[in-house]
């Protein structure tokens, strides 16, 4: 089989060594496209080969269509809204993701940017702790839990609210379990993202909800930019002198953000799983689920139906 990497942003060397490792252990075939700067070369690309692996790249039913032979795709990460799921199930293609292979990436950039926002900014003005306050998380996933763990090093004390998540496994992980989400934006100083972008949650994060934090309260967002309703926070950040904004997916309205000098943050791009680990340990785990796709119809982490 063929397994094409396909990469506008790649992967390391090194971890595209170690996939071709995996890759060739399993009697495949490697081709590589990285740093396309034109989708035509994808749809050509896509044209011959049973797999793709993919970052945050776009495959779309144009995609699907022009790769007939294709049977699954990876997306080396967790979040696969990249790619067209109904397009891939109508094209008979399996679609999977990589959870859990980010997370302590992403947990680590959370609490980096907790103490950068506590401490001002480094701007010299005094700040604060981060010991002894209320951290609220939204979604109980693996980045959720590793943010927990870390915070709790901290000591923090950890709130959490998952609708899919069972009480009893926040509880049983040393964390507070909350019964609705506006509990959560109540009880807690800071307020830290990780739910997905669905049409549930999209826009879901807006002036009524930010506005239940307490005097001080701090938004961090590593998640996706579409549940931030932007337009409504602005508002909120102009109503509310005392809350302040940490993102690390730089907002639409970044421009207009950024005049809350000293309240708002965001990193140049998404930086929750540019470490080398991640990067590896992505990569690797999407070429060992091609792997065991191949020689044992293995669907474990399929996203699609």
């Amino acid at each position: 089989m063929k397994i094409l990497i396909a990469t506008e942003k790649p992967f390391a060397s090194s971890a595209v060594a170690c996939m071709c490792t995996e890759i060739e252990k399993g009697g495949h075939e490697l081709v590589l496209l990285e740093k396309y700067t034109d989708k035509a070369q994808l749809l050509a690309a896509v044209a011959g080969v049973e797999a793709l692996i993919i970052r945050s790249d776009k495959v779309d039913a144009e995609v699907f269509e022009a790769a007939k032979k294709l049977k699954i795709v990876v997306r080396a990460g967790a979040g696969y809204d990249n790619v067209d799921l109904e397009a891939a199930t109508a094209h008979n293609v399996v679609v999977e993701n990589t959870p859990g292979q980010n997370a302590n990436a992403v947990a680590e950039l959370v609490l980096g940017l907790l103490v950068y926002a506590v401490r001002n900014f480094y701007n010299g003005k005094s700040g604060t702790e981060l010991q002894g306050k209320k951290l609220g998380l939204l979604a109980f996933g693996n980045v959720g839990r590793n943010v927990a763990r870390i915070a709790k090093g901290f000591g923090m004390d950890v709130y959490a609210y998952d609708a899919y998540c069972p009480a009893t496994i926040i509880e049983e992980a040393g964390v507070h379990a909350v019964a609705k989400q506006e509990e959560l934006f109540e009880v807690c100083d800071i307020v830290s993202l990780h739910i997905p972008a669905t049409p549930e949650t999209k826009n879901s994060i807006n002036y009524a909800m930010v506005d239940k934090m307490k005097k001080g309260g701090i938004l961090i967002n590593t998640a996706r930019k579409e549940i931030i309703n932007e337009q409504e926070l602005l508002k909120l950040l102009a109503d509310r002198d005392d809350l302040k904004f940490i993102t690390d997916i730089k907002p639409d309205a970044d421009a207009d953000f950024a005049a809350f000098e000293g309240r708002y943050f965001t990193t140049p791009k998404k930086m929750g799983a540019q470490t080398a680990e991640a990067n590896l340990n992505a990569g690797v785990a999407a070429a060992r689920q091609i792997n065991a796709f191949f020689a044992e119809g293995c669907t474990k982490y399929q996203v699609n139906k």
